[in-house]
């Protein structure tokens, strides 16, 4: 039995009062049974539906012809270029640490080098399952704008370290800044999904361009720094000599504090209307509507009453505007799992849920397993290769590169079963989620027999395309599949079960490698078996999802 609370009054429509109301008899009496299977209200099931047909469709049987459409402008293109930005900071971050591990050895002389990675991780997993519920507490803006700060600055005070203690500390805070920013997870994606419409959700998939240009921009910024300024051997490297890999964070940092001002100065960032639904803040959700209105040249005729009629809860007065702190110490002192039982409200919900935050942690486990180790494979490979500098960073540089074709690859065959209603298509998101992780699995396997240097980069670089092009489709289903007003927590937990496996791949190099960081006997291929195998088991539990979002608007 529904409550009151999650139930629309139907006879309150059918009453003079609400002659205006906007969705009509025959929609509200089947959003109660839509509500329940999604894991939302039928008040919020209404009011999103209302807030997307302004933004972008006409639809006579939910909107009267008093209103038009806002529609996908130059507002959504402004988001999608400003969310694209931060999805490159991510990678860039990720691939920056991966880039001066060598160096980091010669000069600070740690133990385990590896504990840098470790470092990074712990900040990953803090910084995903924070931002992500606060951003369902707090509000997408406030999480969007302050993680790329927290990154930029504490990457430049990095690249001041004295010590690998102090390095550790920092990095971990650099983690806890990107865990946050996470290209389409935790807040980004969030954002960008909750202001396209249903014909451009393919632009969540395109992301994963941003991601590939990212690790790109962190080779081309490491390669002449690392390459020109760095020590030649371990036994004598002093600061003053070794100045490559500080520079490249000083740079890799500098960006970032670039990225988080154009947020502020550059773009007008709004608030989420679903979230604002959410929330019972009409009002607010309504002068969202009018601005992205006015930023796309277009005019809004909906009223706060007829928004409000949707619930018959007008209230007297607006809550007065508490600042960002208050906002802050006011989320954390009323946090319960509100935001997680929803997500397994439903038995299709729950087993979705699941395999959804299950396919999270064994690709990210899978990922580093690989990647992170990815220009020791390159040199060691193949006996007697050329295993300078130059070389592996030239190869690195190719493979990131391969990886942009891989989004758009994937933007091609996502959205086919929309497309070609009736007909067999080799897309949707499921199928193509599954063969192309699968297919990076295979690539793996491929890759360990290779004897040549030719093999090494061709397996590496079809690996890279079908890996880019697995993340940005599983990028663009995961935010589809959760319901806005839970999205962000949904988005927490899966990036958190990622961050998690992931810090095993840095332990599984400690154990598995000697102290200098060189291969055990009989274990250089030891991972990339076990990363292969695990993207190929990923591939097969996609194809038991049982949602498919593509064709369908998000809720």
């Amino acid at each position: 039995m529904q409550s009151t609370e999650n139930t629309i009054d139907i006879e309150r429509a059918k009453s003079k009062d609400n002659e205006q109301s906007p969705i009509t008899l025959s929609v509200l009496s089947n959003l109660d049974l839509v509500a329940r299977e999604d894991g939302v209200s039928a008040v919020y099931e209404a009011k999103s539906q209302l807030s997307m047909s302004i933004l972008f469709f006409f639809h006579p049987r939910r909107l009267t012809s008093r209103h038009a459409r806002i529609g996908f402008g130059r507002y959504q293109i402004q988001l999608f270029l400003l969310t694209g930005l931060g999805w490159a900071a991510d990678n860039i971050w990720l691939q920056g640490v991966a880039i001066i591990l060598p160096q980091i050895q010669k000069e600070l002389n740690p133990s385990r080098v590896e504990f840098t990675t470790l470092s990074l991780y712990v900040g990953l997993i803090l910084g995903a399952t924070t931002w992500g519920i606060l951003a369902d507490l707090i509000g997408r803006k406030v999480s969007f704008n302050i993680t790329l700060f927290i990154a930029g600055v504490f990457g430049v005070a990095a690249g001041g370290s004295n010590n690998f203690t102090t390095l550790g500390a920092l990095v971990a805070c650099v983690g806890f800044g990107i865990g946050g920013n996470f290209g389409i997870l935790c807040i980004l994606g969030a954002l960008l999904l909750e202001h396209i419409p249903r014909s451009h959700q393919w632009l969540l998939t395109l992301l994963s361009a941003w991601w590939a240009l990212g690790q790109l921009f962190a080779s081309v910024v490491a390669w002449p720094l690392i390459g020109n300024f760095s020590c030649e051997n371990a036994s004598f490297c002093p600061k003053e000599t070794n100045m490559g890999w500080r520079c490249t964070f000083y740079i890799l940092g500098g960006v970032t504090v670039l990225m988080w001002i154009m947020r502020y100065v550059v773009f007008d960032l709004q608030e989420s209307s679903k979230y604002l639904i959410a929330k019972g803040r009409d009002e607010e959700a309504l002068q969202v509507l009018q601005r992205i209105a006015v930023k796309n040249g277009k005019t809004l005729t909906l009223t706060l009453s007829q928004l409000q009629s949707i619930s018959g809860n007008v209230p007297t007065s607006q809550p007065s505007r508490l600042s960002t702190t208050q906002i802050l110490v006011k989320a954390l002192s009323s946090f319960s799992l509100s935001h997680i039982t929803p997500l397994f409200s439903t038995r299709r919900l729950a087993i979705n849920t699941t395999i959804t935050i299950l396919l999270w942690g064994l690709i990210g486990l899978a990922y580093p397993l690989f990647n992170g180790f990815i220009t020791l494979y390159l040199t060691s490979q193949v006996k007697d290769s050329d295993g300078s500098v130059s070389t592996t960073y030239r190869n690195y540089t190719i493979i990131s590169a391969i990886g942009v074709p891989g989004s758009i690859l994937a933007c091609l065959v996502v959205d086919w079963t929309r497309k070609n209603p009736g007909k067999f298509a080799l897309g949707g998101r499921k199928l193509t989620l599954a063969i192309s992780t699968a297919l990076t699995g295979i690539f793996l396997y491929l890759f360990t027999t290779s004897t040549t240097n030719a093999a090494v980069l061709g397996y590496s670089c079809a690996s890279g395309l079908t890996e880019n092009a697995m993340y940005g489709v599983l990028y663009a289903y995961t935010p589809e599949v959760f319901p806005a007003p839970h999205r962000g927590t949904g988005n927490a937990l899966c990036s958190a079960f990622n961050r998690i496996t992931g810090i095993l791949a840095p332990v599984i190099k400690i154990v598995t490698t000697n102290v200098d960081g060189s291969s055990s006997t009989g274990t250089a291929n030891g991972p990339v078996f076990v990363s292969a195998t695990l993207f190929i088991v990923s591939g097969v539990l996609t194809l038991l999802l049982p949602i498919e979002t593509a064709g369908k608007a998000a809720l």
